[in-house]
């Protein structure tokens, strides 16, 4: 086994690296698209072929069950009718079989959505509307991800995100840049695929606006260095929107920034933490302190979710705005989204609903209006009911939606970036 020794400029020991692993890493994530796009053919392969069968299934069940009825009130029970009735009841189990199966293998059921189906299952008629149900999502599955599989191999050729600048994607408030859970699901290895290069924010979940632009100053500075690249286009989420605003005004970092696009951030603050301040300030405090210390153990130096909240107050946005305006120099766009009602996301329901009396409706955490800045290029939502959430936004929950594409907005948005020259 050969082995490649590494000794550092400011001495501290040998690093010994083991090439042979080295050239196996660069091997997988070289062949890695090709593997998943693989995996994507088998998955679809196996629904495609329970989808078919479950439609055999119906029907048969429909005939035979009709077939069975009409012999058994017209001439009794004769052998045909029992062979009848017999392929009527190996109908009836094979739907049950093929519904549970096609609750594991359509990723288009959530789970909530699976448990109704499973308990429902075993009521005659109910499981009938069930199997339709379930069926069409997976014909919606299908049929989705054969186009994007198709488009990718079109698309990765012509590399369409390949801006003249890297991008930057930073987070929001409450979530770090981790490996292996990622704040921003399955949407930079989509860009990186189509040409991009994607480089993270890594500031502070509970981070103060200050404090995180400090963090994205050196960010910044570390990725010109190592690119060669002039500057940067900044993507960014929620309140990382003004922790980039502040890298760029505040700290005069407007040189080195191409772009900055906002999505779905509290650029008018949110009528959210003016509720919270109702509060009792001592049991506020108490609340961001355990904020603090759990954070602070997976990994923010400086967590502060005491004044970090209240920077995304309307009154700190006012003069937060006053402070700060947009540079010039730097091409501002951005964005917001809308959820359709509460029930649209579990997990922002109950903000969603108190924000939406006390202000306006919104994606759970933040309004149109807040959202709304320089070069707004409208709300993103859909013709359903669900409505997209604050964290649909960044496929939070790595699903697919009817009517709106994550992937597809992320990688337009490069692909617009990169005819803008940025």
């Amino acid at each position: 086994m050969e082995y490649l020794n590494l000794v550092p400029p400011m001495g501290g020991g040998t690093f010994i690296v083991n090439q042979r692993e080295r050239i196996v890493r660069s091997y997988i994530r070289k062949h890695y698209d090709e593997w998943l796009t693989a995996a994507e053919k088998v998955h679809i392969w196996f629904l495609r072929l329970v989808t078919s069968l479950l439609t055999m299934d119906l029907w048969l069940l429909s005939l035979s069950g009709i077939g069975s009825v009409y012999l058994f009130l017209t001439g009794g029970l004769t052998v045909f009718g029992g062979v009848i009735l017999v392929l009527f009841l190996i109908c009836y189990g094979s739907l049950l079989l093929l519904l549970v199966w096609m609750c594991v293998l359509c990723r288009r059921l959530r789970i909530a959505k699976r448990i109704l189906i499973w308990t429902f299952i075993w009521i005659p008629v109910v499981h009938f509307g069930l199997a339709l149900y379930v069926r069409g999502l997976a014909k919606q599955e299908i049929d989705h991800t054969l186009y994007k599989i198709s488009l990718d191999h079109v698309r990765v050729e012509n590399q369409i995100c390949s801006t003249r600048y890297p991008l930057l994607l930073v987070h929001g408030v409450g979530f770090r840049d981790f490996h292996y859970f990622n704040y921003w699901g399955r949407i930079p290895r989509e860009l990186v695929r189509n040409g991009a290069r994607v480089y993270y924010g890594h500031q502070e979940a509970w981070g103060t606006v200050e404090g995180n632009g400090e963090i994205l100053k050196e960010k910044i500075l570390e990725i010109v260095k190592e690119t060669g690249c002039k500057k940067v286009n900044i993507i960014a989420h929620s309140k990382g929107g003004l922790d980039a605003r502040y890298v760029i005004s505040g700290l005069h970092m407007a040189p080195y920034v191409a772009s900055l696009t906002t999505i779905n951030t509290p650029h008018r603050g949110s009528m959210l933490v003016e509720f919270l301040k109702n509060l009792p300030d001592g049991i506020y405090r108490g609340i961001c302190k355990r904020i603090d210390t759990y954070f602070g153990k997976l990994g923010d130096k400086n967590p502060d979710a005491y004044n970090a909240s209240y920077q995304l107050s309307c009154a700190y946005a006012k003069e937060f705005n006053k402070r700060y305006p947009d540079a010039e120099g730097t091409y501002y766009q951005s964005f917001a989204s809308l959820m359709k009602h509460g029930f649209s996301s579990k997990l922002l329901c109950i903000p969603y609903w108190i924000l939406k009396a006390l202000d306006a409706p919104n994606d759970g955490l933040v309004t149109p209006e807040s959202a709304e800045w320089t070069n707004f290029q409208g709300v993103i939502t859909n013709r359903y009911l669900k409505g997209i959430s604050h964290g649909d936004m960044i496929d939070l929950t790595r699903e697919d939606y009817r009517g709106f594409d994550v992937l597809e907005f992320y990688i337009q948005l490069a692909a617009r970036l990169k005819d803008m020259d940025f």
